[in-house]
């Protein structure tokens, strides 16, 4: 599917004829080599290591150094004479590697582009939020994609479907064992983190998931040599000084990262918003089931809330560049600046209800939050998941969180980021009462006689 989407490109832009383009489908589309067992260490790891690949350029700068390619992970002999042919081809382009001109007319590039972008990531985190479009970017240019999981067997599911047969390889592993990460990353070339935690439980705490963990994989990749570039997904707003907890970790985070792999891409996106965020899907849940909204501080904090496919997008720009990204941080904040209170307006209007609002003072919202604090780790059963009321969440809201003014931006990554108003929040008229279509918005709401004043 990515191929032919790639291939009907270059026919627009005259790089192929449609002979061209005919016979190399025939060739990609019969010849898919079988997935290689997950466990790429021990015994059998010998069997599954491919030769190394000549140094050919893949997406951006990198470049495959040995484990790069998708023959790192799949394998599997022929069993079809289209099979052999689909070899032989390779094995034409491989002659040719040091001239421009190919067969088909083709550039040895656009070839190599049109079957492999030559990435290897393992994405660490790609089960949550973000993860899921993360992977799909990549997916989409032809990346093989190592997807790490220490949940059950359904976690990853999802994540098989965005791209061809063995594209998506799922891996068992436990974040505490130094082992099993080394396994995780072994075939890679690009490593992502986006670990992270907004809330503590009785096993994991805000320093050992977003600072102990980032620290350990910068210096797991760095020891490998063949990782070239690792990209860690922070916050907006992380900083030492930080009223957050979570800030100062993920603060701490970059700064050790930075530490073990100076070349490493820091991504501090702001609060995301898509169709599984943790923020208008909870206000919204919350409005439907009591009728209102409790706003901490009145709603007067500034956030700069973004989409998260722009996210995902200026990860994968980053690696798509001549290397202009290593060592720098990234602020990615969305174009237009919020109050919470504003932003709980466009959830009211979108879900066609009326805003209702309980303002809850600083110190009334922190006592309502810190009894899970106190009783996390002295109770012997685990307490529920904060939701409206995250007391390092509340504190975090006691300043506002914007873009630096001279920071680095989605423009540096040539990224123009979606306004909020309009797809990036469609999801939320799945809230509305009486369907999709119910209702009318609250503007025209406002703009009817018949409408009772409100006091």
């Amino acid at each position: 599917m990515q191929a032919a989407a790639l291939r009907r490109h270059l026919l627009d832009q005259h790089h192929l004829s449609p002979a061209s383009s005919s016979a190399i489908s025939a060739f990609r589309s019969a010849a898919q080599p079988a997935l290689a067992p997950q466990g790429f260490g021990g015994a059998d790891g010998a069997r599954y290591m491919s030769a190394r690949a000549p140094a050919v350029k893949g997406a951006g700068h990198l470049v495959r150094k040995g484990t790069g390619g998708r023959s790192s992970v799949r394998s599997g002999p022929p069993g079809d004479f289209v099979s052999v042919c689909y070899i032989i081809l390779m094995f034409v382009i491989s002659s040719y590697s040091r001239t421009r001109e190919c067969c088909f007319g083709l550039t040895r590039e656009t070839i190599v582009a049109i079957f492999d972008s030559g990435i290897v990531a393992t994405v660490f985190g790609a089960t949550g939020f973000l993860g899921r479009y993360v992977v799909q970017q990549l997916a989409k240019m032809g990346s093989q994609v190592l997807v790490p999981f220490r949940g059950c067997e359904d976690s990853h599911r999802h994540l098989k479907l965005m791209g061809d047969l063995g594209q998506i390889v799922p891996m068992k592993y436990n974040p505490r064992d130094v082992n099993s990460i080394k396994t995780a990353v072994a075939k890679s070339n690009v490593v992502i983190n986006l670990i992270g935690r907004e809330f503590e439980t009785r096993n994991y705490g805000f320093e050992e998931v977003n600072h102990h963990m980032a620290e350990q994989l910068a210096m797991i990749s760095k020891e490998h040599g063949g990782i070239v570039r690792f990209i860690q997904v922070s916050a907006l707003g992380a900083s030492a000084s930080s009223p957050s907890r979570l800030l100062r970790a993920k603060a701490a985070g970059e700064e050790s990262v930075l530490k073990e792999f100076p070349e490493a891409t820091i991504m501090r996106p702001a609060t995301l918003i898509g169709t599984e965020d943790r923020i208008l899907n909870r206000w919204a849940m919350y409005a439907k089931n009591w009728g209102f909204l409790p706003l901490v501080g009145g709603g007067s904090t500034k956030i700069q809330p973004v989409y998260v496919v722009d996210v995902a997008a200026a990860i994968v720009n980053s690696l798509k560049d001549d290397g202009t990204s290593m060592g720098k941080t990234y602020e990615l904040g969305g174009p237009d600046v919020y109050t919470v209170r504003d932003l709980a307006e466009l959830m009211f209007e979108t879900i066609r209800e009326w805003p209702r609002y309980v303002n809850l003072p600083f110190p009334i919202a922190r006592a309502i939050a810190t009894p899970r604090e106190l009783l996390l780790n002295k109770v012997p059963f685990p307490l529920p998941t904060p939701s409206n009321f995250n007391l390092d969440q509340i504190n975090a809201l006691s300043v506002d969180n914007l873009v630096s003014e001279n920071a680095l931006t989605f423009a540096d990554l040539e990224i123009k980021p979606h306004k909020l108003k309009g797809y990036p929040t469609e999801f939320l008229v799945s809230y509305r009462k009486g369907g999709p279509s119910f209702g009318s918005t609250v503007s025209e709401k406002m703009g009817s006689a018949d409408v009772a004043p409100r006091f």
